[in-house]
């Protein structure tokens, strides 16, 4: 009993987090609503403020992105209780891997022929009418983008807030999907959040089960070439570039 118990007091935790003193582990009071504050202004607040900076300020979306990416790494990498290379070292075996293909063929075939079907004129319009960027997208997406957002999402998310769960896995992974979704408020589209939602809770589950932040990564990074490979990207730009 008192085992299973030590396990269920971690199971919410980043791989990288150390273990951690019973007080932090499990909250005060106190400590549990301000973590929910600091949870809600980073994940709720911090996203309407940065649409607002997008469309009413002009301002391009990497030019708002890049310094709070940077405060999230800034953080793992000063928290002492945090160990970013034993969280970058978690990887993923074939039978995991399988599992990621599987979902990926029912999920993404489905998408897939959805939008060849009722969306014709969008269904691989990227690849086919520009090449390159598509190739560019293909190669840079899964490094500048997943990378950053699954180190904020799920490491930080998990190493943070873990403990508020407690041992209540599936309200974890159902908070960390709806805010992944709704963090894609800034594109100014109700299909951006809604897809990136259940991208989020497929992602948050995998993570949460295997703590691979690789895997979690990959299978993240497929979902999304699929969808600007289909025709679906035109979603997620925010169509500001900063000029005049």
């Amino acid at each position: 009993m008192s085992l299973e118990m030590g396990r269920n007091a971690t199971v919410l935790q980043a791989r990288g987090s150390l273990a951690r003193a019973a007080s932090i582990s499990n909250p005060a009071q106190g400590r549990r609503v301000r973590l929910l504050f600091e949870l809600g202004g980073i994940f709720l607040l911090a996203p309407l403020l940065i649409r607002y900076a997008i469309f009413d300020w002009r301002i391009p979306l990497p030019v708002v992105l890049q310094p709070l990416l940077l405060g999230f790494i800034l953080y793992l990498l000063w928290d002492p209780t945090f160990r970013l290379r034993s969280e970058l070292s978690s990887g993923f075996g074939l039978r995991e891997l399988g599992s990621i293909l599987l979902v990926f063929a029912a999920v993404g075939g489905a998408v897939a022929l959805f939008v060849f079907l009722r969306l014709p004129e969008q269904f691989l319009n990227l690849p086919t009418q520009r090449p390159r960027l598509w190739a560019v997208v293909m190669i840079f997406y899964p490094l500048m983008s997943v990378i950053p957002q699954e180190l904020i999402y799920r490491t930080f998310f998990f190493h943070r807030y873990g403990p508020l769960f407690g041992d209540a896995r599936w309200m974890a992974i159902a908070v960390n999907g709806l805010l992944f979704g709704f963090a894609h408020i800034i594109f100014g589209s109700y299909v951006s959040i809604v897809l990136t939602a259940l991208l989020g809770f497929v992602v948050a589950w995998r993570y949460e089960r295997t703590r691979s932040f690789w895997g979690a990564w990959f299978e993240h990074s497929i979902y999304g070439c699929l969808i600007f490979s289909i025709g679906l990207g035109r979603y997620f730009f925010t169509g500001v570039d900063g000029m005049p």
